[in-house]
């Protein structure tokens, strides 16, 4: 699995153990440009998503015999090849888009989590024999994996969002691998052990707060990710199906009627700002649990 150059960097900071920080520091993070920024951008999505009925000026599969009717007063986006309004076509796409990434980032982060946590803490030959399957994984390029895995399955948006969690549990497993391996010597757990606690509750009540913190910030970086994959697969096919209003399968129809520049131009749009929301909010948590930007920005 090819990992972005962004992820690489993150994976390194948040494997390095993090200081406490006060609550003032964290607040001037998040009063950041860029965390403000993301953060808007995050609610007015979900804010279109969850009231896309009331939002949206028209029917999203409505059709009728015109088509092709570019941005005006009436259809401030235009229409598609069917007189679908692609503006109430893009808010409708919110609530298939987000959701389903965010799903697929969940279920990756349970089954990294589980995979890394149990590798790195009882060590030995489960550490080697989970780490070789997860090895397997890294070997292919995440996206073709992906279309592999989804064309089996069938072109359905369920089965993408399953493509794409066989693809993307690995970087949790790893992550959480080397956070378990930094902080099962320590004290505290040393501790936890001689007092009698078992192995499970260690590793669930002990080490888990150590590494919920990293693990979020690599949830919130690999959303934008996520959407990425899952508009891919729906641009080439194999994601959702029509008439879903899904901002992936829309830039396909838009690349099919290039000379029509508004049909791809607008969900492209809508899947820029998602990511880059996405992305600037996990920039922002891994600042905020890195002591020394939390200190310089304080100061």
């Amino acid at each position: 699995m090819i990992l972005s150059p962004n992820t690489r960097k993150t994976l390194k900071a948040l494997e390095t153990p993090t200081e406490k920080k006060g609550k003032g520091s964290t607040n001037s993070i998040w009063r950041q440009p860029l965390a403000i920024v993301g953060l808007t951008i995050i609610g007015v999505w979900v804010f279109v998503a969850v009231f896309a009925p009331w939002v949206a000026p028209y029917d999203p599969y409505s059709q009728e015999f015109d088509k092709f009717i570019p941005p005006s007063a009436e259809h401030w986006m235009g229409t598609d090849e069917l007189n679908r309004d692609i503006l109430s076509r893009v808010i409708y796409g919110a609530r298939i888009s987000l959701p389903y990434s965010i799903l697929l980032v969940v279920l990756s982060t349970i089954i990294g989590t589980i995979v890394g946590g149990v590798s790195g803490f009882f060590g030995g030959r489960v550490d080697a024999t989970l780490m070789r399957i997860t090895d397997m994984f890294f070997a292919f390029p995440g996206i073709i994996l992906a279309m592999a895995v989804a064309a089996a399955l069938g072109p359905e948006i369920r089965n993408a969002v399953i493509a794409i969690t066989i693809v993307a549990w690995p970087v949790y497993a790893r992550l959480v691998r080397g956070l378990i391996l930094n902080s099962k010597s320590s004290d505290y757990v040393t501790a936890s052990s001689l007092l009698g606690s078992s192995s499970i509750r260690t590793l669930f009540v002990d080490l888990r707060p150590n590494i919920s913190g990293p693990v979020f910030v690599l949830m919130a970086l690999e959303v934008g990710t996520a959407l990425l994959l899952l508009s891919g697969l729906s641009f080439l096919g194999l994601g959702a199906t029509p008439p879903s209003a899904e901002w992936g399968a829309m830039v396909s129809m838009g690349a099919v009627n290039f000379d029509r520049w508004w049909v791809g131009l607008f969900p492209g749009i809508a899947i820029l700002t998602a990511v880059l929301a996405f992305n600037f909010i996990g920039d922002t948590l891994r600042d905020a649990l890195d002591p020394r930007t939390a200190k310089a920005l304080r100061d």
